[in-house]
């Protein structure tokens, strides 16, 4: 029974230090596009799949978040894929797709957003500076009604404000956006690497 105890105390002290470790790697794979991501493309392209991706130079700001997932082992567009043709209808209608496409779904933030919901990655939207740790993504509503995301990073402000990395039109950048418009959504995102990717037909 002691032995038991002590296994369940060890794997509880091992979880928030494997998350701070992937918080890090993550931050760190955010870190490693700035000068290397320096525009915008929201075009839309076909992508090989899975690892698929648009030219390391340029990208949108979801390509912020998946780059630096896949520096975890953490494959998004396969992840999105697989979820959205288990439960297309979970996800939202606004492009006019009747079956996922693998090829843009995961680089539209309210389909990540929706995954993120589904996978029990949701956090409190609030207006403290302290609630949002290094690795954190949060999304938000810009003007226009576009949306947004980025990745929480380890440096802050004076006043405690932590900085973003996130791509808004012009690479990849760290700068002090937190609260500069609407958050829609706070996030925390650490699973286990994926295994093989199986066979597929659309």
């Amino acid at each position: 029974m002691h032995l038991f105890l002590h296994s369940c105390l060890a794997l509880l002290l091992l979880v928030p230090a494997l998350a701070l470790a992937d918080s890090a790697q993550l931050v760190a794979a955010a870190e490693a596009q700035l000068g290397v991501t320096t525009s915008y493309d929201p075009s839309y392209r076909r992508l090989d799949y899975p690892m698929g991706d648009v030219p390391m130079h340029t990208g949108v700001c979801t390509d912020v978040v998946i780059r630096a997932y896949r520096e975890l082992g953490i494959d998004l567009q396969r992840r999105v894929h697989e979820d959205m043709r288990a439960a297309f209808d979970d996800y939202p209608r606004l492009w006019g797709l009747h079956k996922p496409d693998r090829n843009i779904d995961h680089r539209r933030v309210p389909n990540l957003q929706t995954f993120f919901r589904r996978h029990a990655a949701e956090l409190t939207v609030t207006q403290q500076p302290a609630s949002y740790l290094p690795g954190d993504l949060v999304t938000w509503r810009l003007p226009g009604n576009l949306p947004h995301i980025g990745i929480v990073s380890a440096e802050r402000t004076a006043d405690g404000e932590p900085l973003i990395l996130h791509n808004i039109g012009f690479g990849v950048r760290k700068e002090a956006i937190l609260f500069a418009y609407p958050i829609t959504g706070h996030y925390r995102f650490y699973p286990q690497p994926a295994g093989p990717t199986p066979a597929i037909s659309d």
